[in-house]
């Protein structure tokens, strides 16, 4: 999703205003039996009987009847109350109802939300509050003289369960503020990403079937009566009993409670922020959107409240929500489909992994297929089966997985799943050592497709070599590993299948270009595990050499950024592993060299540039800041981390990102408040937003590209001009973190 109305386009839910009437009696009864079923398992943090798009559907065609037909309209009907009149109620009474909010699901929703509390409040409203919609389970937290005395579920709406003893197991819901106070404090608790499978793995250890989702894991861990020692988190949304000045705006509100110790969004990934128009906070929502999947904890919207608390109060509140709020509902990132089979792929460094097929089903506007099922392990947990109906998400908004399947309704011939004994492709031993397992012959068994990825545009960029002629090498036995490549020639390829001796000549040439590709899209290519494309670039200029690399230590490996413990050790198992491999390379004339770089951990000067580097101010090679040889790095040495968006004029994502550090800065895929600098072409989307909101500077790609060519012939003026775009100093200006 790139802008607000992409969010409304692949949104899988109903608005009650366009939504269709059920055209009998019978038929709305049924649905709010459906919708309090539903419900009911959804407040005990059971598996769910709906996903999130279909309840809202169904709750979206019954507000639609009753608005048509009154008189089918019964005074229990889930429309009325909170949690659809299932919620458990408890013995605590709420000094205020927990009231549930209303929902909006595209730009036009949300306009005429806004010009209705306009309206309510007798004059524009100048300012809103976005903050994200966490996938919880809403709770009520009481200090008095700043002890907690009390935690309770919303409940009703008016009364709750009391859930106290739990509060040891909540992380941003401390048992003392840092301040005596007495207040309320109100809010989410969920359960990350991470956490979950934490919860699953004590869960089943225990002998019960895995959670579905982090949500349901979250509302069944606070609500159970023998509660397994599970780690949750609590996020704060409002309060009552902070002093009026404390609370003029709900922005201000949750900035105190952040300094009571109380954790609120505003210091999370997903943030708070503060919109001056309805524009904005459909800009803020959209980034949201964007990056739901990298926050590391699920949520299902966006909630934007009239950020002062005078218009909340002029505004007031209706039966069941607030007037002076809304939630913004994104696409279900969870829906259910029948799991068809389980297949077992092996990748090209002979990593043996489950994959699951899938009925087609649209999760978040995509259809799914196909699904990981991570490793033997965690299917053994999730405890999924062929035939099963089964709960499907995006991770990260991108890859589909399954977390969990809906027992009640398993069909009764449906058989665990039996892992391999041997590797499925060469018959081989399987190393079962570590939770993603791995067949012995490593990547001898996965040569297809370690020569497919050698030879990718991201790695070596081996023009013309493609699939089908990568299958006729290696089924004719010409090619083996990566090294065989370099000993191609014209006549070898020219009897090939449909390769006759133009081809042959081009694709000759475009191999032997190839050996003086940079060490960083060598070590892409080798596929070294743990690792990626960006991890093979701080790798490459670290080290500089392939020679300096294998010579590294465990520790010396730790030094590069992002690399730790686990990683380094497996880095070096596989340097010494490929070391064969690299031996041949080097014997085909490789370079597997990086540009510009003077020894292991020392300073750069980026390729072309090793002797014109003269820099503009005079320190020839020396990070000198933004006015120094290296641009991209801030005044007392560190690099600056740019994002890169959209098109860059002449260079590929990869080639833009390599730039970056050939400069001397340090590409990352999003914008965070540690961002230094944006560069941005024509399709920059959210990320270049963000940038803006943020205060980040941004420099348009062709400047980039126009500072690269600069930088790269040692043309001191062109680099100072290309800085003068971010007013001369882009490190200086962006070092304030």
């Amino acid at each position: 999703m790139t802008d607000a109305s992409a969010t409304a386009a692949t949104a899988p839910v109903v608005d009650a205003a366009a939504a269709e009437t059920f055209a009998s009696r019978d038929d709305y009864r049924a649905a709010a039996a459906r919708v309090r079923e539903a419900a009911a398992a959804y407040y005990a943090g059971t598996e769910p009987e709906l996903d999130d798009a279909d309840y809202d559907a169904l709750i979206a065609r019954m507000l639609a009847t009753e608005a048509s037909r009154p008189a089918w309209r019964e005074d229990d009907s889930p429309t009325a109350s909170v949690g659809a009149g299932a919620a458990p109620v408890g013995d605590v009474t709420h000094a205020a109802p927990m009231l549930s909010l209303g929902n909006v699901f595209d730009a036009d929703g949300l306009h005429t939300w806004a010009a209705r509390l306009d309206k309510l409040v007798g004059h524009p409203v100048t300012q809103y509050c976005v903050e994200p919609k966490i996938d919880g389970l809403a709770l009520s937290a009481s200090y008095v003289d700043g002890r907690l005395t009390q935690l309770a579920t919303r409940g009703d709406g008016s009364t709750g369960e009391d859930v106290t003893t739990q509060a040891r197991l909540i992380a941003g819901l401390p048992e003392r503020l840092s301040e005596p106070v007495t207040l309320e404090v109100r809010g989410e608790v969920y359960m990350t990403d991470d956490d979950f499978e934490v919860a699953n793995e004590r869960r089943t250890g225990h002998g019960e079937p895995a959670f579905a989702n982090p949500r349901s894991a979250a509302a069944g861990s606070v609500r159970a009566q023998r509660p397994y020692d599970v780690p949750l988190s609590f996020f704060a949304y409002a309060q009552r009993g902070l002093d009026p000045a404390d609370a003029a705006t709900q922005s201000g509100s949750m900035a105190r409670l952040e300094q009571l110790g109380i954790a609120t969004t505003a210091r999370s990934a997903a943030g708070l922020v503060v919109c001056a128009t309805v524009d904005e906070a459909m800009a803020a929502i959209a980034r949201l959107g964007t990056d739901r999947g990298k926050l590391g904890f699920g949520i299902d919207g966006a909630v934007i409240k009239a950020d002062h608390a005078a218009d909340r109060d002029a505004a007031g509140v209706g039966t069941r929500e607030p007037r002076w709020g809304i939630a913004y509902k994104f696409p279900a990132d969870t829906r259910t489909t029948t799991l068809v089979g389980i297949e077992v792929q092996i990748g090209r460094t002979g990593i043996i992994t489950p994959v699951a097929t899938l009925a087609p089903v649209q999760v978040g506007g995509v259809t799914v297929t196909s699904a990981t099922l991570h490793n033997f392990a965690d299917l053994v947990i999730r405890d999924v089966r062929v035939g099963d109906t089964v709960f499907v998400r995006r991770a990260g908004d991108v890859i589909p997985e399954i977390t969990g399947a809906k027992l009640d309704v398993r069909p009764d011939d449906a058989v665990a799943f039996a892992p391999p004994e041997v590797c499925p492709r060469c018959g081989g031993e399987i190393d079962r050592s570590q939770k993603r397992w791995r067949c012995m012959s490593g990547r001898v068994c996965g040569a297809r497709e370690s020569l497919a990825y050698f030879t990718s545009r991201g790695a070596m960029d081996i023009e013309g070599l493609g699939d089908k002629i990568l299958d006729l090498l290696v089924t004719a036995g010409h090619v083996t590993d990566p090294a065989d490549l370099y000993a191609l020639d014209v006549p070898t390829l020219a009897a090939l299948e449909r390769m006759g001796t133009v081809s042959a000549t081009k694709l000759v040439a475009a191999i032997d270009d190839s050996r003086s590709k940079p060490l960083s899209r060598v070590l892409t290519g080798l596929g070294v595990r743990m690792t990626g494309r960006s991890m093979s670039r701080r790798l490459a200029r670290h080290f500089g050499t392939i020679e300096a690399l294998q010579a590294a230590t465990v520790e010396r490996l730790q030094e590069v950024e992002g690399v730790g413990p686990e990683r380094a050790t497996t880095i070096a198992a596989e340097l010494v592993e490929l070391a064969p491999l690299i031996d041949r390379l080097r014997e085909r004339d490789l370079t597997m060299v990086e540009p510009g770089v003077t020894g292991p951990g020392g300073s750069t000067a980026g390729a072309g540039a090793t002797s014109a580097a003269a820099s503009v101010d005079g320190t020839d090679g020396a990070p000198a800041g933004a006015t120094g040889s290296m641009p991209l790095i801030h005044a007392d040495g560190r690099p600056m981390k740019v994002v890169v968006t959209g098109a860059i004029p002449g260079l590929t994502r990869t080639e833009g990102n390599e730039a970056v550090e050939e400069l001397g800065g340090a590409s990352s895929g999003s914008v965070s408040a540690r961002t230094d600098l944006v560069v941005a072409g024509d399709g920059a989307g959210s990320k270049a937003a963000k940038a803006a909101s943020l205060g980040i500077p941004i420099m348009p790609s062709d400047v980039f590209a126009a500072l690269l060519a600069a930088h790269r012939t040692g043309d001191r003026d062109g680099v100072a001009v290309a800085l003068a775009t971010l007013g001369g100093e882009p490190a200086e200006t962006a070092a304030g973190e």
